[in-house]
């Protein structure tokens, strides 16, 4: 009996001791602020919504600063898109407060960079583009139907707008006696403001 006290008073304080120490050590982590690099995104997304038919599509962009001159490339991998394509159209927020001109926006065949290679658009794709007078929608019409497989995208060429989430939804036509465009997802773009 007087060994089952003894363990229990002795595993009581290691429990109070680790208590306290882990206390001590967590109090000044908590004090302190939190700091996020400039210029770069948080990695971390979250959306109140979290719908099964959101499709989230990839995107880069050389300057995530408010203001300040940016390439956005706005991908469609292989997997992004069923059928060929004979009309991509992509709705654009109304508070997205950037120029958007047909002459600055371009489909390509793209490579998709990463770690070590940057995104780049490899082939342009002989298209009309259109922009509507309000800019909220893209409008990019290829001259022949963009087969399936490779990856795709659009290369716009912008000022950046204030800082905040911009998302841009994709929807694109495939060729067929009904046309109708059919959802592809969506670039939820981040901008952050200059500093």
């Amino acid at each position: 009996m007087g060994n089952i006290y003894r363990f229990q008073t002795s595993a009581k304080r290691l429990a109070v001791g680790l208590v306290s120490a882990v206390s001590v050590l967590a109090a000044p982590l908590c004090t302190l602020p939190a700091l996020a690099e400039g210029g770069s995104s948080s990695g971390f997304e979250f959306r109140w919504n979290n719908d099964r038919d959101f499709r989230k599509l990839y995107y880069s962009t050389s300057s995530t600063r408010s203001g300040s001159r940016a390439d956005y490339y706005l991908i469609l991998g292989p997997k992004d898109r069923k059928t060929a394509l004979i009309k991509l159209a992509v709705s654009v927020p109304d508070y997205f407060d950037a120029e958007i001109e047909p002459k600055n926006v371009e489909v390509c065949r793209m490579q998709r960079g990463g770690t070590l290679k940057k995104t780049t658009c490899l082939e342009v794709i002989p298209a009309t583009v259109e922009v509507s007078g309000d800019g909220t929608a893209i409008e990019v019409f290829p001259e022949r139907p963009v087969p399936v497989g490779g990856t795709i995208g659009l290369h716009l060429e912008i000022y950046n707008p204030d800082a905040g989430m911009y998302q841009f939804n994709a929807l694109g036509q495939a060729p067929g006696a009904v046309p109708i465009s059919g959802y592809l997802g969506s670039w939820v773009v981040e901008v952050a403001p200059d500093e």
